[in-house]
């Protein structure tokens, strides 16, 4: 039973990685605040789930789910960028248009899919995890090496300094449209694996997402840190990781349910004070 409930853990810290990829790009690379993932990642399954009642086959919808909420971060930027809205306010925006979205998609507010969702096994937690590790591979090492190409490190310069790369020529818009997408894809593809593990899907899903995904960042920093660009990739595994089995610690140590998303909050204002207390920065 100690073995399930780790590969439990293991299985959804791995899904929160994903999450955590998503917020890290535009918080991290380009320094976007930025809360579409409250939006990205139930539309990710909305539109994986409708895809499946529909009888498409299960990569592809996934696929999907991950290309609509990467849709989604395009149309946050370009709000962000055209309309000159501010990021947070945008991510909401978009978010709160994205509820009624997924309505129409689903139909109802929630939506079982018993025997449709056939990616995982109930009882093959082993073989569940290498899925997921596979997927979540064949995603972050694609990211990593284009971050190293010339145009990576173009849309690394824009994050590190807007107003300089814009007098460099460099597309200040097209990078920040860039990094947007990429940042919902991850997301989005969250939001698909977590419909195919728990076989249903809610359009109220996404709440609270971006501050458990914040916490498994911060975590992951402060255990490698991030000045380096291998650190900052690695940092939202090891964060996602860590932060849900501290998780399942508190809830087999007597902690509600519905008391996680304060815990979550207090985690994150704990990992400030010791960043802040790390670097010398007075309070």
């Amino acid at each position: 039973m100690n073995s399930d409930l780790l590969l439990t853990g293991i299985l959804q810290g791995l899904i929160l990685a994903l999450t955590t990829y998503g917020v890290m790009v535009p918080f991290r690379i380009l320094h976007f605040a930025d809360l579409t993932a409250e939006g990205a990642y139930p539309l990710g399954g909305a539109v994986c789930s409708s895809l499946l009642l529909m009888g498409s086959p299960t990569v592809l919808a996934i696929i999907m789910g991950a290309i609509g909420a990467g849709c989604m971060g395009i149309a946050t930027s370009l709000v962000h960028l055209r309309l000159k809205v501010n990021s947070l306010l945008s991510g909401i925006i978009l978010s709160t248009m994205v509820y009624s979205v997924n309505l129409r998609l689903l139909g109802k507010p929630n939506v079982a899919l018993f025997h449709r969702a056939l990616l995982f096994h109930p009882d093959h937690l082993t073989h569940n995890v290498l899925i997921v590790a596979l997927i979540l591979l064949g995603t972050v090492l694609p990211l990593m090496c284009f971050l190293k190409t010339e145009r990576g490190l173009l849309m690394r310069a824009v994050g590190l300094n807007p107003s300089f790369a814009k007098r460099q020529g460099i597309s200040v818009a097209h990078y920040t449209i860039l990094g947007l997408f990429i940042g919902g894809c991850f997301t989005g593809l969250s939001g698909g694996l977590m419909v195919e593990l728990q076989q249903y899907v809610d359009v109220g899903m996404g709440v609270g997402v971006v501050i458990h995904a914040l916490a498994a960042l911060m975590l992951g920093e402060v255990i490698l840190g991030n000045d380096t660009l291998n650190k900052q990739l690695l940092a939202p595994l090891v964060g996602a990781l860590v932060y849900q089995q501290i998780q399942g610690i508190a809830l087999s140590i007597g902690l509600a349910p519905s008391d996680l998303k304060c815990f979550t909050g207090f985690l994150v204002l704990l990992v400030i004070a010791m960043q802040r207390k790390k670097t010398g920065e007075p309070s």
